[in-house]
């Protein structure tokens, strides 16, 4: 099964998908097998994270800002603004795509993880999310 999601993202900052992607591997009527997911982006990204404690995602997004600054006089790509080449960093240091087990029927995460979009740009927007189910 493949579908293709278009996620809402409200600016800078980590938003969980984890229940958008378990309804599909739902959909799919896989017991066992493997999910892949990919954001068809280069200024956003997705990750596995911890999703319990906000202040994890809140460090975690503040330790990315500092390594990748905006405004940093060596980029040259910046006709899209000053957050645009620090988006493109951030998802190239970050992933594009995901591959998370799926057992039961279900995602196999750990009990505190999340599936995560990330989005790197300031004013967010639509962003398409493919998810394969094999």
């Amino acid at each position: 099964m493949l579908k293709t999601l278009t996620i809402a993202t409200p600016g800078q900052g980590l938003l969980d998908i984890t229940s958008e992607v378990g309804a599909v591997v739902h959909a799919a009527s896989v017991k066992e097998g493997l999910c892949t997911v990919f954001v068809q982006h280069t200024s956003a990204s997705l990750v596995i994270q911890e999703n319990a404690d906000p202040s994890a995602r809140r460090d975690l997004e503040t330790w990315l800002m500092r390594i990748v600054p905006e405004g940093d006089p060596l980029y040259t790509h910046t006709a899209e603004g000053p957050d645009d080449m620090p988006a493109h960093i951030k998802s190239a240091i970050t992933a594009t795509s995901l591959g998370i087990p799926v057992s039961s029927g279900r995602l196999a995460l750990g009990t505190w993880q999340g599936v995560y979009l990330w989005e790197h740009r300031h004013r967010g927007g639509p962003r398409r999310v493919v998810v394969h189910i094999i």
